[in-house]
């Protein structure tokens, strides 16, 4: 190998994006084709969204399609189709059984040999209403998560989110502070709150943490009628978009170069000035509203 080819760090990144359906095994088909495309261009990193097995609204519905991680039929597709292609696969994640009463919304990154790197658990439940009455209570049929994952690529620390962890960026700065050069967003934002918010957090997120943003994104009108927003999007650490998606399934690529963390990082240092501090007067209030629980 010579000095040049050492040095070259350079890889390039797609994300698929998808309009997920009721049942687990047309989703899986459309995933894959759109994987198989993304390698034949020359993808050495394969992302998908949030929910890439099933979005279904209704909990019966929801708990009668479930399987285990160890019996998912998705997941194991998944880990044969990255061992063939040679190429790491992020399954932004799949709706998987955790309990009798609870599923889980867990990210799974699988390497060139089709084993499972990292998995990570969604640590924020998307429990809101919007003006116009749509709402949605995730924390209903899902196990929130509690740690974050941090994992290991050929090109530098890959931080794992999903979806609306993006509103809560302390997440993103403590996976930034532990070695991060790439974060994840797979999601599937609804239309109104992902044309409000969708680039403008992404791209904040990328500046605070100066690491690149991987947002795959489920988009369109699904079979359960939910409305997602689509634009997937792959961020600098500068906040510069380098590729964006549309409103329908497809892929998005780009070459992503890491000496490019360290640049930003450099010309903006704000990870090393953070400083600890106190509030004055602080109020009494509920645990979510602390950043760290049980501290003072």
């Amino acid at each position: 190998m010579s000095q040049d080819q050492a040095q070259d760090r350079t890889f390039t990144a797609a994300m698929v994006q998808m309009r997920t359906g009721l049942l687990p095994e047309p989703s899986l088909a459309q995933a894959t084709r759109l994987i198989r495309e993304a390698a034949a261009k020359g993808a050495d990193y394969v992302q998908t969204p949030e929910v890439s097995n099933m979005m279904q609204l209704n909990r019966k519905a929801l708990f009668e399609h479930l399987q285990s991680e160890e019996d998912d039929a998705s997941l194991k597709a998944y880990r044969a189709l990255a061992a063939e292609l040679k190429i790491h696969i992020h399954v932004g994640s799949l709706a998987l059984r955790f309990s009798p009463e609870k599923a889980v919304n867990r990210s799974f990154l699988i390497g060139p040999e089709g084993q499972v790197l990292a998995s990570y658990d969604k640590i924020h439940m998307f429990d809101i209403e919007l003006p116009d009455g749509e709402s949605y209570r995730e924390s209903a049929n899902y196990q929130p998560g509690e740690t974050a994952v941090i994992s290991d690529l050929p090109w530098g620390r890959v931080g794992l989110t999903i979806c609306y962890d993006v509103r809560f960026p302390a997440l993103y700065r403590a996976l930034a502070e532990s070695g991060a050069s790439f974060i994840t967003v797979p999601s599937a934002f609804t239309r109104k709150t992902g044309e409000a918010h969708w680039h403008i957090l992404l791209r904040a997120r990328a500046i605070e943490t100066g690491c690149f943003i991987f947002a795959a994104a489920q988009a369109g009108t699904h079979e359960n009628k939910r409305e997602t927003y689509g634009h997937s999007l792959i961020i600098d650490p500068w906040g510069d978009i380098l590729a964006e998606g549309d409103v329908e399934p497809g892929i998005i690529m780009a070459k992503i170069d890491p000496a490019k963390v360290e640049i930003a990082r450099r010309a903006i240092p704000s990870l090393q000035h953070g400083r600890r501090f106190g509030v004055s007067d602080p109020k009494a209030g509920p645990d979510h509203l602390h950043l760290v629980r049980g501290s003072a």
